[in-house]
Order: structure tokens, then sequence, then C-alpha cells
């Protein structure tokens, strides 16, 4: 999610924390279930399943990325309720958060003239 600077960080992040947790908190609680089950079986690496939430900051906008586990057939149901509760969110901070976006500058091209020769 590009957020604009002069955003809030502190609270664009505990905002996106507290949304992926509300959202995907079922699926995860049975990821970490099952998960433990194939650390014990299997020897595989104990990886962090909870949702979270990354930042980076690069030319154009602060970047967060948030990481969640979702059952693979609710996969595009669950990104419609996290970014509808996202924008919602947005929209009440009163300024806090802002959405970043790409703006170009588009610079005049000279004008040509093309004549066509008729036969």
């Amino acid at each position: 999610m590009p957020i604009k600077y002069g955003s809030d960080v502190a609270i664009t992040r505990s905002t996106l924390e507290r949304i992926v947790h509300d959202v995907c908190a079922d699926p995860t609680s049975n990821a970490v279930k099952a998960w433990s089950k194939m650390v014990q079986q299997f020897r595989v690496e104990d990886a962090r399943l909870e949702p979270m939430v990354t930042v980076v900051a690069n030319d154009n906008w602060i970047e967060f990325t948030i990481r969640y586990i979702v059952d693979y057939k609710s996969r595009r149901g669950t990104k419609d309720q996290l970014f509808t509760r996202i924008l919602e969110a947005v929209d009440a901070s009163g300024g806090k958060m802002g959405m970043a976006s790409a703006t170009f500058h588009l610079v005049e091209a000279p004008t040509i003239q093309v004549q066509l020769k008729h036969s």
C-alpha cells in the first residue's frame, strides 16, 4: 500500500495490523496448528505465520506490505475485505493517513505537420 509522506507511520502501521488480524484471525490459527504438526513431523523451519506489516520508504511514498495466510479458496474475498476496511480507515483518519499515487507531468509535444499527396 503506498502511503504518502507526511502520514502518521505509527498510526498507519497499527491500523493495518489491527485490520489484518481481525480479517485473518481464523485462517491463521488453523495454519499455526497445522504448521506445528509439520515442524514436529518433518523437522522443517518453524516459520512465523501470524499476519505482519512491513514498511519500506522509497522515492515516492512509504510502502506498507501486509503478509497474511488465507485459505486459497478465499483469496479474492479476503483481499476485498482487507482493502475495503483499509480504505475506510484511511478516510476516517482525518488526514493522518493518506494514500499516495504516482503523478506524471506530460510535456507538450511540438506540432507535427503531415501532408499527404493525392494522386
